[in-house]
């Protein structure tokens, strides 16, 4: 799949990763947000904003593949945050207004996040509706010719610094998963209250919000596709971004172990290094071919993407697999850094603290296992399942 092309755009966007993003993370760790606009800025005059999006509205146009590239060299990056902001700008909150949205609405809100001149961010989850995203009560009741809307929403990457929102709400009062609709949000829009940015465990240089929407009114015409379709068209996306954070997490997790390698080669205990212990280069080994299992996979996804492909299966291993992945290798790193390990500035507990969130965020391991068994036919009581019990079969033949 892998061509030239792709790997300059790797190298390329490494690059830029290790000019622009790494000597200033230390500094934006300890003030708990980074320059978005700014950075921002740099990513789309370097083009790294729209790798797959339309080129009529100033992306590449080239397919999920070469996303995926950039996607897999966001992992040189020294924190998980920087990233996590990139991610959403690219593969969380512009997915379903590039495949669905009018000509107008693009121009609008995905030309500019595609030149870097604006910042998006994603809002889905609120207090009491995390997993359960069709739970959400925000709303967008009709006025006219616009949408007034009413609610908050909770834990928004990006929010205390974004120009728009991709904003799911109800518009209706049908069945949950039929009466939400993505809207287009100008960040700037009366009622709009940033109610405080949120003090997390990681992806410290990273802001998050909470945000009110108090009668906020947005014209009908920022709508993405259809009314009603939102909930469907935020499961594409959430493909997207389950999958970005497999992709994201390969090369993090090989650079956690190639740094603690050498510390473990040079670190010294009882007349030999850490490293010549079989448990711990066997460790080391064992996990390393964890991440080539997780990187295949995550290809194979990625491959079926690139085709077009309902893809969501493999997106929900990928995604189960790198969060727990992801918590394994920070864990055993760190082990063998020893008293090193538990410093606040070192570059394997900082990761420890990040990667806690990737089987929480975009959907908790349990969904995925839930989605998991769906797409096997086995959850209890679904209707997949149903069909394929032979019992039921029996019945229907009698």
């Amino acid at each position: 799949m892998l061509t030239p092309e792709h790997a300059q755009i790797g190298d390329s966007f490494r690059r830029f990763v290790e000019r622009e993003i790494n000597p200033h993370v230390d500094e934006w760790e300890r003030a708990g947000a980074f320059p978005a606009h700014e950075l921002f800025a740099k990513l789309g005059r370097g083009g790294f904003l729209g790798i797959n999006k339309p080129a009529a509205f100033g992306g590449m146009g080239l397919d999920y593949s070469y996303q995926a590239v950039m996607v897999e060299a966001l992992g040189y990056a020294d924190c998980g945050s920087v990233p996590m902001a990139i991610g959403i700008q690219t593969d969380m909150a512009t997915p379903a207004l590039a495949r669905h949205g009018s000509d107008e609405l693009k121009r609008e809100f995905l030309a500019p996040s595609i030149a870097g001149n604006v910042v998006s961010c994603l809002g889905v989850s609120e207090v009491g509706a995390g997993s359960d995203v069709a739970a959400i009560r925000t709303t967008a009741r009709h006025d006219g010719g616009d949408y007034v809307i009413n609610g908050g929403k909770m834990w928004i990457t990006n929010g205390a610094q974004a120009d728009w929102m991709c904003l799911l709400a109800n518009t209706g009062d049908g069945p949950r998963h039929r009466n939400k609709s993505l809207i287009c949000l100008p960040m700037k829009a009366k009622g709009i209250t940033v109610a405080r940015t949120l003090d997390k465990l990681g992806m410290r240089a990273s802001d998050t919000a909470q945000i009110f929407f108090d009668d906020v009114r947005v014209p009908r015409r920022h709508l993405i596709g259809e009314e009603g379709m939102g909930f469907t068209y935020q499961m594409q996306q959430f493909q997207e971004e389950r999958l970005w954070v497999a992709l994201s997490a390969l090369i993090h997790m090989e650079r956690a172990i190639e740094k603690t390698v050498a510390y473990a080669r040079e670190r010294q205990a009882f007349g030999r290094s850490i490293l010549d212990n079989q448990v711990v280069h066997f460790r080391m080994a064992e996990l390393q071919t964890e991440i080539e299992l997780l990187r295949s996979l995550s290809w194979r996804a990625t491959a079926m993407i690139a085709r077009g492909e309902d893809a969501t299966q493999l997106c929900s291993m990928a995604k189960l697999k790198a969060g727990r992945l992801l918590r394994e290798v920070s864990d055993s790193c760190l082990q063998y850094w020893g008293g090193m390990g538990f410093m606040w500035d070192n570059p394997v507990s900082r990761m420890y603290r990040d990667s806690r969130l990737d089987s929480i965020g975009g959907g908790a391991d349990e969904i995925m296992l839930t989605i998991i068994c769906k797409q096997m036919g086995i959850l209890p009581g679904s209707a997949a399942a149903e069909r394929r019990r032979p019992e039921a079969g029996s019945a229907a033949a009698q």
